[in-house]
C-alpha cells in the first residue's frame, strides 16, 4: 500500500537584515547659514531623521525646546558627561553642546538616515566613534560676508562678533577634514548642492518619485 505524503511544512523565510542607516554631519562657522540650510534640507529630504542637540545656552527668539535644542542647565549637562550620555560634547562660546549617543545608535540600527548639525569639535568626536559618517562643511563666501551676516542678525555685541569671527577662522581651516564642502553664497544653489550630496549616498527612489 502506497501512502501519499502529507503536505510539507515550508519554513518561514527569514526577512533580510535592515541596512544600517547613514549618518550625515554638517558643520559651519556661526553665521554661515548652517541652521537655515539644515532646515530646508529636511523639507526636501523628509526621510532624514534629525538629531536635536542639547545645550546650556538660552533659547533665541522663536526657538522651541525639543525642536531646535533641548535646553538644560549646566548641572544637568555635567551629569550627562559623567554618565557617558553624549556621543560628542563641547564648549562653544561659553555654552555646552552635546549629542545623544543612544539616539544615534538606535536610529542607525533601525536603518534610519540621520542628520547632525554640530560644530567642528563635535564632528571630530563623532567621526572617531562613527568613522563611516558623511561629513559636510558649509563655507561662507568670505570672512567679510560672514561679518556682515553676523552684524545683520543683531543678536551679538561687537565683542561677541569679533570672538565668533576668530573662531570662524579656526573652523574654516579645518574644512579639509570633511568629505564635502558646500559654499553658501546663494542659498538656493547651496541647498541644491547639499541635497545632491545627501542623495548620492542613498538608494535611488522608485520611478516617478523625487
Amino acid at each position: 500500500m502506497i501512502t501519499e505524503p502529507g503536505p510539507r511544512h515550508m519554513p518561514t523565510p527569514t526577512p533580510p537584515p535592515v541596512p544600517r542607516g547613514h549618518l550625515f554631519i554638517i558643520s559651519a562657522p556661526s553665521g554661515a547659514g548652517k541652521s537655515t540650510l539644515g532646515r530646508l534640507l529636511r523639507r526636501r529630504c523628509p526621510e532624514l531623521s534629525y538629531s536635536v542637540s542639547t545645550t546650556t545656552r538660552a533659547p533665541r527668539p522663536g526657538e522651541a525646546d525639543g525642536v531646535d535644542y533641548f535646553f538644560v542647565d549646566a548641572e544637568r549637562f555635567r551629569r550627562g558627561i559623567e554618565a557617558g550620555e553624549w556621543a560628542e560634547w563641547a564648549e562653544v562660546h561659553g555654552n555646552w553642546y552635546g549629542t545623544s549617543r543612544a539616539f544615534i545608535d538606535a536610529s542607525l540600527e533601525r536603518g534610519r538616515d540621520l542628520l547632525l548639525d554640530i560644530d567642528v569639535q563635535g564632528a571630530a568626536q563623532i567621526v572617531e566613534r562613527y568613522p563611516d559618517a558623511v561629513t559636510i562643511f558649509i563655507l561662507p563666501p568670505s570672512l567679510e560676508e560672514l561679518r556682515r551676516r553676523l552684524e545683520g542678525r543683531a543678536t551679538d555685541s561687537p565683542a561677541a562678533i569679533r570672538r565668533r569671527l576668530e573662531v570662524a577662522r579656526e573652523e574654516m581651516a579645518c574644512q579639509g577634514r570633511y568629505r564635502h564642502v558646500v559654499v553658501n553664497d546663494r542659498l538656493a544653489e547651496a541647498l541644491e548642492k547639499l541635497v545632491a550630496v545627501i542623495r548620492a549616498y542613498r538608494p535611488p527612489s522608485p520611478a516617478g518619485e523625487e
